[in-house]
């Protein structure tokens, strides 16, 4: 028998172990001994080269199909850690873009409001302007001129609603109105028209 791995003896050179294919005890020479309970069956003749090749083509598809599955299983793994990650994040700075939106609106409406304020002060600071305001307002007069204030600027009889009809007459004091008043009250039905 020749040995393995001697070169120059006219023995083939051992492959690296890489490469080897699997032994299985059939081709080893060695026998395991046969459980009882299942009994070895005959192999049906075949052809050991296109049976190795089948084998090793689908165990190459298996390992192919697991390393496709490790690897998408790791961007699915990838994508849900990116996904923790970055959703709080994200959710933060929508908020915080829609706080500056709403921040930005109150500082243009207060700027507005200063730019009034600022001209009503400007407005205050002229003399006619106090004026106008003193006269309108509180009813002021300069020393010498008489102010005269129009209580019902519309002539005529006045109908006002809730009061009996010429309750509004010529004598209008107080009591006759108040009067009127509680006669509209007692009697509602002929007071409406």
């Amino acid at each position: 028998m020749a040995t393995r791995g001697r070169p120059g003896s006219g023995a083939r050179t051992a492959r690296p172990g890489s490469s080897r294919p699997l032994r299985s005890s059939r081709t080893t020479g060695r026998t395991k001994p046969e459980s009882k309970a299942t009994p070895r069956m005959p192999s049906a003749p075949s052809q050991p080269a296109l049976t190795s090749v089948a084998g090793w083509r689908s165990r190459l598809d298996r390992a192919r199909s697991d390393r496709r599955t490790s690897r998408v299983f790791a961007l699915v793994l990838v994508g849900i850690a990116l996904m923790v990650l970055v959703g709080p994040t994200l959710k933060a700075y929508v908020n915080q873009r829609s706080d500056i939106a709403a921040l930005r609106d109150a500082v243009a409406e207060q700027t507005k409001a200063v730019e009034e304020l600022q001209a009503e002060q400007a407005r205050w600071e002229d003399p006619a302007y106090i004026e106008q305001q003193a006269r309108q307002r509180l009813k002021f007069v300069k020393p010498g001129e008489k102010s005269y204030t129009v209580l019902d600027p519309q002539t005529g009889g006045v109908e006002v609603p809730g009061m009996a009809k010429g309750a509004a007459s010529a004598d209008t004091s107080w009591y006759a109105t108040v009067w009127s008043s509680v006669k509209a009250a007692d009697a509602p039905a002929a007071a409406a028209p």
